[in-house]
Parts: structure tokens; C-alpha cells; sequence
């Protein structure tokens, strides 16, 4: 089944790493000042995170959709499309800290790589 990130061609053999990893009940437990335990319980609608993953052997992308996707790493506050199991979800990248939401590994090292080089990595997204 296809994936596409806001138009760009994604492997439909990568991993959805987290996918079970989120619940959209979201709780907060305190105790009151008479010492009973007071448990709140919601439904968040948003927050969910998707992490993609190739491998050194699966979903590799090349240099050229490597590019693609940095070019729209570097844009900030991008809400993005991404259609995923044949579901269409409004995503952002998800950024830790100073890391990087989108991590590439090249399958073989060459100094000067061409378009077509091929490239196994992840992306980091969250759903608003």
C-alpha cells in the first residue's frame, strides 16, 4: 500500500515503529488534600507520534527523495499530509530537543553520491 508524505513517495515497506506505542486516553493522578487519590481520565484527538523506519535491507529511498524530505525538514511549522495504510493523517515533524526528526544512512559510503544513491532511514512525525 502506497505512502505519501505531502506529495513525496515514501517505501510501502517501511515500519510503522511505534504504531501500537500511543493510547489517546491521556490520565493525570494526584492526591487531594484530604489524601484521597483523584484520577482524571480523557480522550486526546491529537498527539499521536509516527516514527517510519527502513532498514539496511528494506525501504530504501534515494538521494533525490532524501533532498525532498531535508528541504521540508528545514521548513518550520509545516503541516504536512501523510497517507499511511490507507488512512490520511495531518502531520508535523516531530522535533527533540536539537535532534533531527528525519535520519539517513547511506547503504553503501561513497564520497560524492548521485541522485539515485540509496539511503535506509527514519522520520520522526507527530499528528496535530
Amino acid at each position: 500500500m502506497a505512502i505519501l508524505l505531502d506529495g513525496i513517495s515514501l517505501p510501502s515497506d517501511l515500519i510503522w515503529f511505534d504504531e501500537y506505542g500511543w493510547s489517546n486516553v491521556v490520565q493525570a493522578i494526584r492526591v487531594s488534600i484530604t489524601g484521597s487519590l483523584v484520577i482524571q481520565e480523557a480522550t486526546q484527538a491529537k498527539g499521536r507520534t509516527i516514527t517510519l523506519k527502513g532498514g539496511t535491507d528494506y525501504a530504501w529511498i534515494t538521494k533525490a527523495t532524501a533532498d525532498s524530505i531535508k528541504e521540508k525538514v528545514d521548513t518550520p511549522d509545516l503541516d504536512m499530509t501523510l497517507l499511511l495504510h490507507g488512512v490520511v493523517r495531518t502531520v508535523r515533524f516531530l522535533r527533540s530537543g536539537n535532534k533531527s526528526p528525519f535520519k539517513t544512512r547511506e547503504i553503501f559510503t561513497l564520497a560524492d553520491p548521485d541522485m539515485d544513491h540509496l539511503y535506509s532511514f527514519s522520520i520522526d512525525l507527530v499528528e496535530v
